[in-house]
């Protein structure tokens, strides 16, 4: 795939050892994490809860840049909730993900059109697109005063 001339903004070195029961620290020390298997009881977190993390972090940054884009700002309580699932069939093992966007206090249509920009230049999105079943939704703000945490089942 030929790129457009392009500058490097940021590279993140992290050394692993272990695999999905071992560790992982990044070279400025910043990150420094015990990985467990998903589903089982050890003490760390596992890559597809930090894919979970990343991929949200980024897409509420292009949902940022989508908002100004169209005039307007994200609300304060804006949120997402990121779900990585790790899926198998036969001998091959695959991801999907679900990404639900709270935007409290924007018309449906905005924000859906900010959820829709931001897929499109999101660098998770882009690097998944074609590879990992996505499903991104819109979430219902919680009743005022009902206290739920965003996304939380109720």
């Amino acid at each position: 795939m030929t790129r457009p001339a392009q500058r490097v903004l940021y590279t993140a070195r992290v050394r692993t050892l272990g695999g999905r029961d071992g560790m992982a620290r990044s070279s400025d020390g910043r990150l420094d994490i015990r990985l467990s298997p998903p589903g089982t009881p050890g003490p760390g977190t596992n890559p597809e809860q930090l894919f979970a993390a990343g991929w949200s972090a980024c897409f509420e940054g292009a949902m940022q840049i989508a908002a100004r884009r169209l005039g307007t700002t994200l609300p304060a309580g804006a949120a997402i909730d990121a779900e990585i699932d790790l899926n198998a069939a036969g001998d091959a093992y695959f991801l999907g993900a679900r990404l639900k966007v709270l935007l409290p206090g924007l018309e449906r249509c905005v924000a859906q059109a900010i959820v829709d920009a931001a897929h499109q230049t999101c660098p998770y999105s882009k690097a998944t697109r074609g590879n990992v079943d996505v499903a991104l939704s819109l979430a219902d703000a919680p009743a005022p005063g009902d206290g739920a945490a965003p996304g939380a089942a109720r």
